[in-house]
């Protein structure tokens, strides 16, 4: 089998018979296939050529591997391991449903249902964390929803993994994850934890509820920018259906600081699940959310009074020469 070829539908590959080619991503292409041992369907990610001579992205495919194997909870779709392959693959869970990018993309999604969608990730956010797994890429495209709302955390490529023998942070744009879900702390070249999931989470909250993201801009760099100087639209501003409680736990996922974020994903989910108790802040992200702050401006200004530095010392020069 060459290295290039596409699998065709009943072409073998070790104990997987191929019935169909599902999806093309840019990294690697996914199959339906059949495990003949035991007739389970499960799916095939098979990496793209370009990806193999490429050691960062060769490195997150054997990444999401690796912590796949290790996994296993309902709502995380797993990775089968423990067998020798002919070549690089993965052979995953086969998954019904439909990337929640798919659903946003039909408009807002009603208020049960995205609460319900939400704790379901937070349960599979939980277990990730207790096993020293921070996913750091949270986003619609990585949640697959069935037609019961139960959902799979899917794409552990760039997670960090406590129980690695070495460090899997590395220094290149894709390990910071997406510009509209990306945390504070990974704007600013931290490694994260935890925390880091929630707070994507909570922009993921936000975005089935309003139908529009927090924070955004003309470029990645501007919308991960926003999100460290200015408050978004206040979640009841968008759809005033939204309760105060409700409005209060987003902006608690949603803290810039880390420590004044939820510290567990079960406490995110306890608010959800009792709003009735969640206390509402006085908060000056609802006051002067509309009040917006750039650094650009500020550069302006910092780099024009360097540039004046010159001309007022060549005046103060002129000026004791003059006297003299």
């Amino acid at each position: 089998m060459g290295f290039h070829d596409l699998l065709e539908p009943g072409q073998q590959l070790d104990f997987y018979r191929i019935d169909a080619q599902a999806a093309r991503s840019g990294m690697a292409t996914i199959y339906r296939a059949t495990d003949t041992r035991d007739g389970r369907t499960v799916a095939l990610k098979i990496p793209h050529p370009d990806l193999e001579a490429d050691p960062v992205l060769f490195d997150r495919f054997q990444r999401e591997a690796s912590i796949g194997e290790r996994l296993n909870h309902p709502q995380v779709m797993r990775v089968f391991g423990g067998q020798e392959h002919s070549r690089v693959y993965m052979a995953m869970e086969w998954c019904e449903g439909r990337l929640l990018r798919k659903i946003l993309d039909e408009g807002r999604i009603p208020q049960e249902r995205a609460l319900r969608i939400t704790m379901g990730v937070l349960d599979a956010l939980d277990y990730i964390h207790a096993n020293g797994v921070v996913h750091r890429d949270l986003k619609p495209e990585n949640i697959m929803v069935d037609d019961h709302d139960n959902i799979k955390l899917i794409d552990f490529g760039i997670a960090s993994d406590a129980g690695a023998r070495r460090l899997t942070y590395a220094n290149f744009t894709a390990a910071l994850g997406t510009p509209n879900y990306i945390s504070p702390e990974q704007v600013k070249g931290k490694r994260g934890d935890g925390r880091t999931d929630i707070y994507s989470l909570g922009v993921i909250l936000y975005e089935m509820l309003s139908g529009k993201l927090p924070f955004t801009g003309p470029t990645p760099l501007a919308a991960m920018n926003d999100r460290l100087l200015n408050h978004p639209l206040p979640p009841r501003v968008a759809d005033p259906s939204i309760s105060p409680q409700l409005q209060e736990v987003i902006y608690r996922a949603l803290e810039r600081d880390p420590k004044n974020r939820y510290a567990r994903a079960a406490e995110f989910k306890h608010d959800l699940e009792h709003l009735d108790e969640v206390g509402v802040e006085d908060r000056d992200e609802i006051r002067n959310w509309h009040k917006r702050k750039a650094r650009l401006p500020r550069k302006i200004a910092y780099y024009c009074a360097l540039a004046l530095i010159p001309v007022a010392l060549l005046l103060l020069m002129m000026l004791i020469a003059h006297h003299h």
